[in-house]
């Protein structure tokens, strides 16, 4: 998949694939710049479309090979879909060497909110708790 992106020219050289009892169930390859979408990694192109396969939110019993090591964007993501097992190719210092490199983003996770090179600030909550308050009173809600 990583080649295959590559040669068709969708994105940087990334590639994943999801297997559920023997059978590939989702794929991906990584199309950032031919989408216009930081999120389209391989990994999350993947997951959107095995969920899609299996009718799911969730990816149990599932196996998700990706051609690196995920980024912390695709983990959280693969950490919600619940699968099975990740097995990866390459290591971040391996994508570090050709230019992808994801490590201010873990260093930016350590830094208080008032101290990231995003400004961030938190407004509206209690308006934003209506909502939840909804959510939790909500009884025909899907858990997840």
């Amino acid at each position: 998949m990583a080649k295959q992106g590559i040669e068709s020219g969708k994105g940087g050289p990334f590639g994943a694939i999801i297997v559920k009892n023997g059978a590939i169930i989702g794929e991906g390859c990584n199309m950032v710049t031919s989408q216009n979408d930081p999120t389209a990694h391989a990994e999350i192109v993947a997951i959107r479309n095995a969920c899609k396969a299996l009718n799911s939110f969730q990816l149990s019993g599932c196996t998700i090979y990706a051609s690196c090591e995920p980024c912390p964007m695709c983990l959280g993501a693969i950490y919600w879909a619940r699968p099975a097992q990740l097995i990866y190719a390459c290591t971040k210092e391996d994508a570090k060497a050709i230019g992808f490199d994801d490590q201010f983003i873990y260093e930016e996770l350590k830094l208080p909110m008032g101290k990231r090179s995003i400004k961030t600030l938190q407004k509206g909550r209690d308006i934003a708790l209506e909502v939840f308050k909804l959510w939790e009173q909500k009884e025909d809600k899907t858990e997840y």
